[in-house]
């Protein structure tokens, strides 16, 4: 072998030496073994990386300016024992690669979102994350699993090769147990059933009026609380505050013991409920999270199924035939904060004979001219502002005065991050599972590119045909208007988080341009209040959202004073 020869080779070597040294030193394997499942899996794999000691990283992955680091890909039938890799190629958040994570020290966790596979009346198989009672959180749902923390360094030169052992399994959780005032309930929907091709259910929690055993006769009207998933019927409490619980402080309120003032707030509403003079009432919440976010938004949607019809005509009849129900459309009402404030108006809006009045506070955005920031006709980007020669990027959260915690671009990347598909379970991909068509694979098409925010214009007009609901309140008002008229009722702070009273704004400009007939509800607005102000002038939002239950009894019964038919029972249930 000649000098020159032994010097190629010497040299080839070396750089096969750097190229592996290169293309691994941002390498970290996952497995899950056989303890913990048996079986192989399809879903999400998530790796963590995170800095604060404080709690387990999985719980500390956010919108927010605390968030931690994230990496995801999918896995399609992973076996037990089988090593997955993470390298510098793996999509992360707020890190799109680890070869950009910082050098120091980490505690790194694993965890696999669990995948079920639906065959769908439509025709499709898809792959998405059931709900198993958690409400459709991926680092708290039953069945998946995660791997404790470990400390890892993170050098100049990357990370070692690091070995991560999903070896726990996150335990079922336990239904809520029936009480003498709180029932709860769960039912099959045939129509779900039917479009998910496997058994599906809906669930609520049921609060009864006083004297409900003693007045067999009576016959209650129904107020329904739309919101994100309840566990538990919140905000009703029949004992004063625990004498021993310890303050805690709200961050979001700025208010030290807001757990003790949760719970005398829930006393007192169980002593109003009681009050000799209170209106007997059926309230419910909801249960009816999906594949695809904590709750429906209680509409019939492509991609998630006929929810609106199988909450309106199997849910709610069934609660009314078990608990004396009315079984009426002028006896029922909508409320609800948010999601659930956008459930309420949307619900009010698809059924208007279902129900006799919504009251819609902060809700999502019901004018797609707003969506948030976006107007999603015009705008041809969703993540930067038009111009030529500056980039700025969109917000997307906001306190009440002004100053900025996230952007609509960071939002998605994340939510990218957590599933493909619209299948994070988190905010932007729900709206797009909700409002969007079928694509020809069976998920959610896509709004907007995830990764660049280019605007897609054709499923912009399926949303407006479909659930822009301003457009579809001014396109159909001759025929809505009428069966409308006094049900509408709308809240929103000025300064909401989300930006979401931009949409009220132009929402109020129709009502009120709208004469024949005038729409005869009310839009107010909270000065300087965020998300998510709920219609009272006189309290901090902090209390008022802890009153939803009661806030707008007398609107309600206003209400049926002037639109009971004739006939109707109006006394049955107002016992003393």
């Amino acid at each position: 072998m000649t000098k020159f020869t032994s010097f190629f080779c010497c040299f080839v070597l070396l750089m096969l030496s750097c190229n592996q040294t290169e293309t691994s030193k941002f390498d970290i394997s996952v497995t899950f073994n056989e303890t913990v499942s048996p079986k192989n899996k399809d879903g999400r794999l998530l790796l963590m990386l995170s800095t604060d000691d404080s709690k387990e990283p999985r719980f500390q992955i956010n919108d927010g300016l605390n968030t931690q680091l994230i990496f995801g890909m999918d896995v399609d039938n992973m076996a037990p024992g089988a090593s997955i890799s993470f390298d510098e190629s793996i999509f992360g958040y707020p890190y799109p690669s680890l070869k950009e994570v910082p050098p120091g020290e980490y505690n790194v966790q694993a965890l696999l979102h669990v995948y079920e596979t639906f065959n769908l009346s439509t025709g499709h198989t898809v792959k998405l994350p059931m709900d198993n009672g958690e409400g459709q959180h991926w680092n708290t749902s039953p069945g998946n699993l995660y791997s404790k923390q470990f400390k890892i360094t993170v050098g100049e030169n990357g990370i070692d090769k690091v070995s991560v052992v999903m070896d726990q399994i996150i335990p079922p959780i336990p239904e809520p147990e029936d009480t003498e005032w709180i029932k709860h309930i769960k039912i099959k929907s045939e129509k779900l059933s039917e479009f998910y091709g496997r058994d599906m259910y809906l669930g609520a929690h049921v609060l009864l009026p006083k004297g409900f055993e003693e007045h067999p006769e009576a016959k209650y009207p129904l107020m329904v609380f739309h919101g994100h998933f309840p566990s538990d019927f919140g905000g009703f409490r029949t004992t004063p505050p625990d004498p021993n619980l310890e303050p805690e402080y709200s961050e979001r309120f700025d208010l030290e013991g807001y757990n003790i003032i949760q719970q005398q707030e829930a006393y007192d509403f169980y002593k109003r409920w009681n009050e000799p003079d209170f209106p007997r009432f059926l309230i419910i919440e909801i249960q009816h999270p999906t594949p695809y976010y904590d709750d429906s938004y209680a509409v019939n949607s492509a991609s998630q199924g006929p929810y609106g019809d199988a909450i309106t005509y199997e849910l709610i009849p069934y609660i009314e035939k078990e608990f004396q129900g009315m079984g009426e459309g002028w006896s029922r009402f909508l409320y609800g904060g948010s999601t659930g404030g956008w459930e309420a108006l949307a619900v009010q809006v698809k059924y208007p004979d279902e129900y006799n009045g919504c009251f819609a506070a902060c809700p999502d955005p019901i004018d797609f001219r707003a969506y948030c920031l976006t107007n999603i006709y015009e705008d041809d980007n969703a993540y930067y502002y038009d111009s030529e020669h500056k980039q700025l990027e969109v917000p997307s959260h906001r306190d009440y005065l002004g100053d900025i915690q996230s952007t609509l671009r960071q939002g998605n990347h994340l939510e990218l991050v957590l599933g493909d598909k619209s299948r994070s379970g988190q905010q932007w991909d729900i709206w797009e599972a909700t409002y969007s068509p079928q694509g020809d694979d069976g998920y959610p098409v896509r709004i907007w590119d995830k990764m660049t925010g280019d605007i897609d214009h054709e499923v912009a007009e399926y949303w407006k045909e479909n659930y822009d609901l301003r457009h579809i309140l001014e396109r159909d008002w001759d025929k809505l208007g009428p069966k409308l008229r006094g049900k509408i009722h709308i809240y929103c702070g000025d300064m909401d988080n989300y930006y979401l009273n931009n949409a009220v704004y132009l929402m109020e400009d129709f009502l009120e341009s709208t004469t024949e007939p005038y729409y005869d509800g009310e839009v107010l607005y909270g000065d300087r209040a965020e998300h998510c102000w709920n219609g009272d002038p006189e309290l901090p939002n902090a209390i008022s959202r802890l009153r939803y239950n009661s806030m707008y009894v007398p609107k309600i019964m206003k209400r049926i004073a002037e639109s009971a038919p004739k006939g109707a029972d109006l006394t049955s249930w107002r016992y003393r």
